[in-house]
């Protein structure tokens, strides 16, 4: 999977559309797991797009998060395992867990020690697949206008 950085280009009307379902899912994720401290979106440059989090600078995580991505795809390509799918980092306090969100976006979440990690994974895979769609979708409007 090859990531690009398409926010420049897309309107803002379209990243406002995007940005009000993104949030809208992001919500749904949170009441289905509730060890879930906080869940955000954001363009793969490191952009918020969306965010259903408390007690963190969002868009201090983002950036961080673009940076991490950066070196996940290096590791990636540099070990041959194919395009980046998802990155799982285990604190004292919790876990930090970003997954691929279409071509041009990633959903960080942020989630309590006591979670049941394969059902964190099951349900950040489903809801990126989606947040994925939305936010591709915007971006090939904004591109076709």
């Amino acid at each position: 999977m090859k990531f690009f950085a398409p926010w420049r280009r897309a309107g803002r009307r379209e990243l406002v559309a995007a940005e009000a379902d993104v949030l809208g899912e992001l919500k749904r994720l949170r009441t289905r797991m509730p060890q879930l401290r906080g869940a955000l979106t954001a363009s793969v440059d490191g952009l918020l797009l969306a965010q259903d989090a408390t007690d963190v600078e969002a868009e201090g995580v983002c950036a961080l998060t673009a940076a991490a991505l950066g070196v996940a795809l290096r590791l990636s390509d540099a070990t041959h395992q194919g395009g980046f799918r998802e990155l799982l980092i285990r604190g004292e306090q919790g876990y930090v867990a970003t997954y691929a969100a279409g071509s041009s976006a990633v959903l960080t979440l942020l989630a309590e020690p006591r979670i049941n990690v394969g059902r964190l994974h099951l349900e950040a895979r489903r809801s990126s697949a989606l947040i994925g769609q939305l936010v591709d979708a915007a971006v090939e409007r904004a591109e076709e206008t």
